[in-house]
């Protein structure tokens, strides 16, 4: 059993093999939700831990810097969750999430672009959002590799590693509408 499931209200496309956690289009994330799945007893499953804290780490919304362009223009609001104010501090923690959520209405560009390679940024905040779990000695290594498979997709896989074994493997897929426009 999986911890945690994507919910849409709207159609998209279903993970290729169990683990995999598919994020939607970039139009239709804003009505995509996280949900928890709870064991019987109403308690969640403990053997999924390190899969639990990942998928938080990857699917919640990191607090933007002052300098970072933010998707919508017309907003100010970076995001973030309140409990990571000085959680270093307070509590021996860490900044949560990610800050993928800046590539909603990115094109997927080149190294020369002005805000650069989204590709490079994909994994960027990838890394960015697990390399917490090292850090803590939560896992020894965290491996995050972002590729461009096609005009409107970027996947990113990460795998961990406690030891010398891999734990978990997880392959998030950005879906980009930039030629769907009209459809």
């Amino acid at each position: 059993m999986t911890d945690v499931r994507v919910v849409t209200k709207v159609p998209f496309v279903r993970p290729s093999r169990p683990g995999d956690v598919v994020v939607v289009q970039p139009q239709l994330m804003e009505q995509t939700v996280a949900d928890w799945l709870l064991l019987p007893d109403g308690s969640l499953d403990e053997s999924q831990e390190l899969a639990t804290l990942v998928k938080v780490a990857l699917m919640t919304d990191r607090l933007a810097g002052p300098d970072d362009v933010l998707p919508d223009p017309d907003s100010v609001d970076r995001r973030g969750w309140w409990g990571d104010y000085e959680a270093d501090v307070i509590w021996d923690g860490w900044p949560v999430g990610t800050k993928n959520w800046l590539l909603l209405r990115a094109k997927i560009s080149d190294p020369y672009s002005m805000e650069g390679d989204t590709v490079q940024r994909a994994e960027q905040y990838t890394r960015e959002a697990v390399q917490p779990l090292v850090a803590k000695k939560i896992c020894s290594r965290v491996d995050v590799k972002a590729v461009r498979v096609g005009v409107e997709r970027i996947d990113v896989l990460v795998r961990i590693y406690r030891g010398p074994l891999m734990e978990i493997e997880l392959q998030f897929q950005d879906l980009w509408n930039a030629a769907i426009m009209g459809e």
